[in-house]
């Protein structure tokens, strides 16, 4: 059963960031091979550097049907992407929840490799954020990691929660739900009310004697 809800999470995560590439592609009116890339490097982006950074076999190439997931929502999106009126809402909110799905997969991934808390909280930002980044860099936008926006905080949050009730001996599956569960309030409150983290400001420094 836990398996089971940790290969469920992994697979809504692709196919829910596979759509945000996709969107991206739409925004930037590419055609079908811009909608495939775009969705499958945004979908399998994450997991793939978490993978290699872990010495694990790449999740994707073990099962291509990740691949094919991908390229039917890429083409899914691509005969209807013009439904939503704004893509870009739609975008940011479907992102927000990918994050927090990705957020706690990763995690939970590193931690079945044996990694150290941590690491595991890292590898969950990792699988969260970098999907994100290419798809970011690939359409030409600047990289939401880098925006005002709480967003890799976000996804530290949620991997920090599972790996802290994982250190507690609390059920693995809450320890999920409740981990991806921070994750999307900390990055919905975000949106909604645009919370952000502070910000470096330039002030004078000390004077050279």
């Amino acid at each position: 059963m836990f398996e089971t809800a940790t290969a469920t999470l992994d697979w809504i995560g692709v196919i829910v960031f596979t759509v945000t590439g996709a969107l991206a592609a739409s925004r930037k009116e590419m055609d079908f091979v811009g909608f495939a890339v775009l969705g499958t490097a945004t979908g399998i982006g994450g997991g793939t550097l978490r993978d290699l950074l872990l010495g694990l076999p790449v999740f994707w190439t073990v099962q291509p049907a990740y691949l094919l997931t991908c390229l039917l929502v890429a083409g899914l999106v691509f005969f209807t992407a013009h439904i939503p009126q704004s893509r870009y809402r739609y975008l940011l909110w479907l992102d927000a929840l990918g994050l927090a799905l990705f957020a706690v997969a990763g995690a939970e991934k590193a931690l079945q490799a044996g990694a150290s808390p941590l690491v595991v909280i890292v590898m969950g930002v990792v699988t969260a954020t970098f999907g994100g980044v290419i798809r970011d860099l690939l359409g030409g936008e600047s990289p939401v990691i880098l925006s005002r926006d709480i967003y890799a905080s976000a996804a530290g949050a949620g991997a920090a929660a599972f790996a802290i009730l994982t250190l507690l001996d609390a059920p693995r599956e809450f320890a999920l739900g409740f981990g991806f569960v921070v994750a999307l309030l900390v990055r919905a409150a975000s949106l909604r009310f645009g919370l952000t983290l502070p910000r470096y400001r330039p002030r004078a420094g000390i004077p050279y004697h």
